[in-house]
């Protein structure tokens, strides 16, 4: 037998076309009872939200006719309590089990896991009064903010990573595509400093990082809407690391492909075998005999050197606070919520790091006997 909710294509899963309708769809009816959610918590009350779980659970016919956006809302706030039964010592799914072909049917109607990501708790997150949230604290608004602003960039950054996978460095169009993606995720540091300024490691790991648990479903753990689901991975893969990685990388990798948007996993599966813009530009510059560089293979160079160097200055500050939040003194977790521990985190800034060095190595030419030229020779 056919199932109804297999007629209609599912969302591609691109948030420049969807977030607003997202935001404001409501297919639960929750809005009244989700406001009640952060009080719940407070008091550990684990009936009641037990109750509203249940209270949440659709119709399964009802839940096969919404769109692919009103399911994904329906997601978004189902998945706030399946969060905050966790958070208090509760498997959703043992306390409802009903809750189980909904999130299967949600899962399927959208091509994504059976349980929300961070894009529920953030890109698609109502703002103001609407809000959902776990513990109402204005600091937990402040983090989904932080989070939330980044996508916009990446989603434009991924469009100039696919245009400079097709372009090689002697193409003017290879720096300038570079140069954009620069721009575009600068606003990854903007929003990490945000994050530092504006959420104290204390908060993040004794009050929220228990929310983003994972939750059991179906016989598999789901990880909870981690921050790490955040997939500057795709920008790492057509400039570097699709042929430059590590195994402990491409491991985190595997884990995190599901958690993504279905046209990023697609995206990642086009990718994934390429030549990357370092390896590109590395064997360019092994080409050239002359002691100089061409001027559009310096200009390619200087460009890439520019986007790694922003790269590696998010991921210092990550470790900053990813070390702090998970010190022995206050942590509650080995692990961050995304499933990487600290040192994973390092080993990626050291990755980025290397290639940096590489890439501005590149740049600076040697004469015929050796010497070096240029102001690099003091």
């Amino acid at each position: 037998m056919t199932r109804p909710w297999k007629k209609e294509p599912v969302l591609l899963g691109d948030p420049r076309h969807t977030t607003e309708d997202i935001r404001a769809a409501d297919p639960l009816g929750a809005d009244a009872l989700l406001a009640a959610v952060p009080g719940m918590n407070a008091r550990a009350d684990t009936a009641a939200l037990t109750v509203a779980l249940r209270a949440l659970v659709p119709d399964l016919d009802e839940a096969a006719q919404w769109s692919a956006g009103g399911a994904l809302a329906a997601m978004r706030d189902l998945g706030i309590l399946l969060g905050s039964l966790k958070r208090h010592g509760v498997q959703p799914l043992a306390a409802v089990p009903e809750a189980l072909p909904v999130l299967e049917l949600l899962g399927r109607r959208t091509d994504m896991i059976p349980r929300d990501t961070v894009h529920h708790y953030t890109t698609w997150n109502p703002t103001g009064a609407r809000r959902r949230t776990y513990t109402g604290h204005p600091t937990e608004a402040r983090l989904q903010d932080a989070v939330r602003m980044v996508f916009p960039g990446l989603v434009a950054a991924l469009d100039d990573c696919a245009r400079l996978a097709r372009l090689e460095p002697y193409d003017p169009g290879f720096p300038a595509a570079l140069d954009r993606i620069a721009g575009l995720v600068r606003t990854m540091v903007e929003s990490i400093d945000l994050t530092v300024a504006q959420v104290p490691p204390a908060y993040f790991a004794l009050t929220l990082r228990p929310y983003f648990e994972e939750v059991e479903i179906a016989g598999r753990d789901y990880l909870g809407p981690a921050a790490a689901q955040v997939p500057l991975w795709l920008v790492d893969l057509t400039l570097w690391q699709c042929d430059r990685s590590d195994a402990a990388y491409d491991a985190f990798l595997a884990e995190s492909l599901p958690y993504a948007l279905p046209s990023w996993r697609a995206f990642h599966a086009r990718h994934r075998g390429g030549v990357s813009a370092v390896s590109k530009l590395s064997a360019a510059v092994s080409w050239e005999g002359a002691d100089r560089l061409p001027p559009a293979l310096t200009a390619s160079a200087e460009a890439l050197g520019r986007v790694l160097r922003i790269l590696k200055t998010f991921r210092a500050r990550h470790i900053g606070i990813a070390r702090k939040a998970y010190s022995d003194d206050i942590r509650l977790y080995e692990e961050g919520s995304g499933g990487a521990p600290v040192a994973l985190l390092r080993s990626i800034l050291d990755l980025t790091r290397e290639n940096e060095t590489m890439v501005r190595r590149a740049t600076v030419r040697r004469s015929p006997a050796g010497a070096p030229v240029g102001p690099s020779a003091a």
